[in-house]
C-alpha cells in the first residue's frame, strides 16, 4: 500500500465547507471595521526576526516563532503577529500618511506551538489599530469594534465579557507595594499566569521567582480590588466613553489582566468567554513606542488581535456558526446527449454573461445521475435542455426542492430565474 502523506502538524485544511465560514468570518470582519471608518491593509508573512527580538517578549521569539536564515544568513520568521510590522510600515511611510491611521487587516500567522483544541501553529487573525492619538476615548473606540462584532455574530453579554486594564496604574501599584523596577517585567509574568495556573502552584512559583512573602499578599491584595480602576482618571474616562458607544454592558475592569506582551504602556484588555471556563477570544491594548523603536518619531496607538481557532470553538459551543448556503451554483445547466452537449455549454456562458453562477454538468451521463448530483451539491434549480426544447428555443425549468417543473422561452429565462432565486417562489 502507498504510504499516505499528512498535513504539517499544527497547520489547518480549509474544506469547501469550513471555507464557507472563514469566509463569512472574514464578511463580518470587514462590515463591523468599515462600519468604524477602519481601511484594509497587510503586511508581508515573511519578516527579519530583529523587528519582533526587542518588543514582543522573549517567549515568542524563543519558543514560538517559525526562524529560519535565508541564503545570506539572515534570520526570518513567519510573522507571528502584525503589530510590529504595522509600526514599521508607518515609520516608512510616516510623512506621506493622514492621521489618525484607522486600519484593519485578516490574514494568516503561524507560532510554533503544541497544538491543541483552540491552539494551532498556523491561524488566521484579526487586526485593528488606531494610530496618532492618545487619549483613553480612542482605546475605548477600539474595545467598542470588539463589542460590536461580538454583537454582530449573536455572542451575547452573558458568554463573553471584555476585561480592561491599565498598565500605567499597575505600574504605579507595584510600586506602593516595594516592587523594584527592575522586577516588575517578571511581576507582570506572574500575574499573567495566575489564571493559567492553580492558586497553591502560583504562588509557589511566585516565591520561586524571588517574589517575597509580603510582595505577594501586596499582589493578591492589588488583584482582588475591582474598584482600583477609581483612582485612574484615564480609566474612569475610558468607562465614560464605553457607556456613550453603547457597550458598557460588555466590559468591565479587572486588574488580573496585563497582557503578556511587553511593548503596551497604557490600558490593555481581553475578551474572555464568561463562566468558569474563561477562554480568551482576543487581546489588545495602548503602545507609545512601537513607531519610534522601528526607526519613526514618536506616535502613539492602540490596536487589537483576534485569532480564529478559539473564536470558532466558542461560537459552535453557543450555536452561533449560522447555517450558510451550501450551493456551488444557482443553476445546473444538464446535458441530454453528445449532440446537445455544446448546445448545453453555450446556455451555461449566456447565463454567466447574464450574472449567474452557473454550472453544465461536464459529460454525457443518464439524467437521474445528474439530477443527484444537483440536490447532493445543493443547487435548487436545473435546466432541461433536449432537441426539442432547443428547436422551440424552450427551456424546462426543474426545481429540486419542490420536485416541480415548468417550460418557459429561453427569452424570458433571465427574469423568471431572477424571481426564483431572489424569493423562491413556487413553478
Amino acid at each position: 500500500m502507498k504510504k499516505s502523506i499528512s498535513a504539517v502538524k499544527g497547520t489547518r485544511e480549509f474544506f469547501p465547507k469550513e471555507m464557507s465560514v472563514r469566509n463569512w468570518l472574514y464578511s463580518v470582519i470587514r462590515q463591523v471595521s468599515e462600519s468604524f471608518g477602519y481601511e484594509e491593509y497587510d503586511g508581508p508573512f515573511l519578516e527579519s526576526l530583529e523587528l519582533y527580538a526587542a518588543k514582543s517578549g522573549e517567549e515568542l521569539v524563543k519558543e514560538q516563532s517559525f526562524v529560519f536564515p535565508d541564503r545570506g544568513g539572515n534570520l526570518i520568521t513567519l510573522r507571528p503577529e502584525l503589530t510590529l510590522s504595522l509600526a514599521r510600515m508607518v515609520a516608512q511611510k510616516q510623512h506621506e500618511l493622514v492621521f489618525p491611521l484607522r486600519w484593519w487587516s485578516f490574514g494568516p500567522f503561524w507560532r510554533y506551538e503544541r497544538p491543541q483544541k483552540g491552539r494551532t501553529r498556523e491561524f488566521f487573525q484579526w487586526n485593528a489599530d488606531l494610530v496618532g492619538v492618545n487619549t483613553p476615548e480612542a482605546d475605548a473606540e477600539l474595545v467598542a469594534i470588539c463589542a460590536k462584532f461580538f454583537q454582530k455574530i449573536g455572542l451575547y453579554t452573558s458568554e463573553v465579557k471584555i476585561l480592561v486594564n491599565d498598565r500605567q496604574l499597575m505600574d504605579e501599584e507595584l510600586n506602593a507595594i516595594g516592587i523594584p523596577a527592575e522586577m516588575k517585567p517578571q511581576v507582570l509574568k506572574i500575574i499573567d499566569r495566575r489564571d493559567k495556573m492553580p492558586a497553591q502552584d502560583w504562588e509557589e512559583h511566585a516565591l520561586e521567582k524571588g517574589i517575597s512573602d509580603k510582595q505577594l499578599d501586596g499582589i493578591k491584595n492589588l488583584l482582588s480590588n475591582t474598584n482600583l480602576f477609581k483612582k485612574s482618571e484615564i480609566l474612569k474616562r475610558f468607562f465614560r466613553a464605553i457607556e456613550v458607544l453603547g457597550f458598557g454592558d460588555y466590559v468591565k475592569f479587572d486588574p488580573n489582566i496585563v497582557r503578556g506582551l511587553d511593548y503596551y504602556t497604557g490600558i490593555i484588555f481581553e475578551a474572555r468567554e464568561s463562566g468558569d471556563d474563561g477562554r480568551a477570544i482576543l487581546g489588545g491594548g495602548h503602545y507609545d513606542n512601537l513607531v519610534a523603536d522601528v526607526g519613526g518619531n514618536p506616535t502613539p496607538g492602540v490596536g487589537f488581535a483576534m485569532g480564529d481557532v478559539m473564536l470558532l470553538l466558542i461560537l459552535e459551543k453557543y450555536n452561533k456558526i449560522p447555517k450558510l448556503n451550501a450551493s456551488i451554483a444557482d443553476i445546473m445547466v444538464s446535458v441530454f446527449d453528445g449532440q446537445t452537449l455544446l448546445k448545453s455549454i453555450e446556455i451555461s456562458a449566456e447565463l454567466r454573461e447574464r450574472g449567474f453562477k452557473v454550472i453544465c454538468y461536464p459529460e454525457v451521463v443518464k439524467l437521474e445521475k445528474q439530477l443527484k448530483y444537483a440536490d447532493r451539491s445543493g443547487i435548487r434549480f436545473v435546466l432541461l435542455i433536449g432537441p426539442d426544447e432547443i428547436e422551440k428555443h424552450l427551456v424546462t425549468i426543474k426545481d429540486l426542492k419542490r420536485g416541480e417543473q415548468v417550460t418557459e422561452s429561453f427569452d424570458q429565462i433571465t427574469q423568471v430565474m431572477h424571481r426564483l432565486l431572489a424569493h423562491q417562489y413556487s413553478l
